[in-house]
């Protein structure tokens, strides 16, 4: 773990770098933010400690400003109440009392540094899956990792990481998706000072924070194919070129990629360049929908009771042999992600040391067992809107049955466009996309809700 201590810590500075590199962290220390900031942009760090004295809502504001996602952890004298009051409004995750105490600091950097991304299954379609990515783990081949959203993907890209020979380097995912295309070549290759506005220093980008280790391309069927050659040419010639620079920039990086969707068609629709898909697809990793591996479900649903009961202070529950019936017939549009969504609502509702089926709410209702995947999404999305009636869509397009799909699901959603695309398993751009076209034919849309959105979509 990389750690950043940004000001002398009234003077402790020594003491808490000490408990730190016990703890097995690298510290680096900067005296001021600007100091700081030059040290984010061009090495990066896993979490910050700033003394309470420094400009916290600067460094905040920076960041945000930057894109560069790091948890910062504020630290004073332990009387300075009103300093730790400040600190956390100003967007500080923690706030660590001076002299520094080796237990805290050390819980502190465990609860930044723990992730929770044990795979837990016991279906032999999952079991299958997990073989053929401990075996081709310890290579350097590119891995293709596919399958429907909420599968768990991102969860095997790093089980292949870890079990590889780069295990005790960096794994570093960018999502391909949510980053806007005008930023997504810099946020890779990152850019040199006055390359574009707002380009206000060099800046490496995440190839260069996994030098040495491994780099996820999360949604990578939604990067435009003019940046797909360029990576095309980062991984022919194993280097890069900064945004506004001339000079390139040697690098060593394992190649991961995951999609939603099916590969082939985007090569025969030309969304994704086939020179691209086979290099990156040396080895693939096909993930099963949850519904297609139905002996995982009872042991995730209590991997997750058991997570949000400790998460949320609460008595220990299990959950009822008629609860157990309801989640194996459910078809789980949203995988493992809907299920987990499920069972923290589950733990929350609940009131008794059972969990029963008044605290289980399930999107578009219950269905039979192992039904027909596209027909049991329609058949739920329909019940979900129409309160469990049946629907005649007899007489309706299949683009106009997509459209009232959508937009029923985004009001149900109360607007949130996140939430909307994942119960339809689609990505946030696809919705996006989808609901500027009806904007443009004169259709309402729901307002956004929930979440911060661009251009009211």
């Amino acid at each position: 773990m990389r750690l950043l201590i940004i000001g002398t810590l009234d003077g402790q500075i020594g003491a808490a770098s000490q408990i730190a590199m016990a703890r097995g962290a690298k510290v680096r220390q900067a005296e001021d933010v600007p100091a700081g900031l030059e040290v984010l942009r061009s090495q990066g760090a896993d979490l910050v400690m700033i003394d309470v004295k420094r400009d916290i809502k600067g460094l905040i504001d920076s960041l945000e400003a930057e894109r560069i996602v790091v948890p910062v952890v504020a630290c004073g004298i332990a009387s300075d109440a009103s300093a730790a009051v400040r600190a956390i409004k100003a967007g500080a995750k923690e706030y660590i009392p001076l002299p520094p105490d080796a237990e805290l600091i050390a819980a502190v950097i465990a609860a930044v540094t723990q992730e929770s991304h044990n795979i837990v299954f016991k279906d032999p379609r999952m079991a299958q899956t997990l073989k053929l990515a401990e075996q081709v783990a310890n290579s350097d081949a590119s891995i293709m990792i596919t399958g429907e959203s909420g599968t768990g993907k991102e969860l095997i890209a790093r089980f292949v990481h870890n079990k590889s020979r780069r295990s005790d380097k960096r794994f570093v995912a960018v999502n391909c998706a949510a980053i806007p295309e005008n930023l997504l070549e810099s946020e890779l290759f990152g850019h040199e000072k006055g390359a574009f506005t707002g380009a206000v220093a060099r800046r490496i980008g995440k190839f260069e924070e996994a030098n040495g280790g491994t780099l996820l391309l999360d949604e990578i069927s939604e990067m435009d194919v003019r940046l797909q050659s360029k990576l095309l040419r980062v991984l022919q010639e194993k280097e890069i070129d900064r945004v506004g620079g001339n000079q390139p920039v040697k690098v060593d990086v394992r190649i991961l990629a995951t999609s939603n969707r099916t590969m082939e068609d985007e090569v025969r629709k030309g969304t994704f360049r086939e020179d691209l898909y086979y290099r990156l697809n040396v080895v693939t990793l096909a993930l099963p929908a949850l519904r297609e591996r139905p002996l995982d479900i009872a042991v995730l649903a209590d991997h997750f009771v058991k997570r949000y009961t400790e998460a949320n202070a609460l008595p220990n529950r299990s959950l009822s042999a008629e609860v157990k019936q309801m989640l194996t017939r459910h078809v789980w549009r949203g995988n493992v992600r809907e299920l987990e969504n499920c069972m923290h609502r589950a733990v929350l509702l609940a009131t008794g040391a059972e969990i029963g089926p008044d605290a289980i709410i399930l999107s578009g209702g219950s269905v039979g067992t192992n039904p027909d995947p596209v027909v049991a999404q329609a058949a739920n999305a329909a019940a979900a809107v129409m309160g469990g009636a049946k629907v005649n869509l007899v007489g309706k397009t299949v683009a106009e049955v997509e459209r009232d799909l959508i937009i029923d699901t985004l009001s149900h959603c109360l607007g949130n466009r996140t939430h909307a695309a994942n119960i339809l398993g689609i990505s946030i751009r696809t919705l996006r996309n989808k609901l500027k076209q009806y904007v443009d034919e004169g259709i309402d849309v729901p307002p956004a809700g929930g979440e911060p959105e661009r251009a009211g979509l």
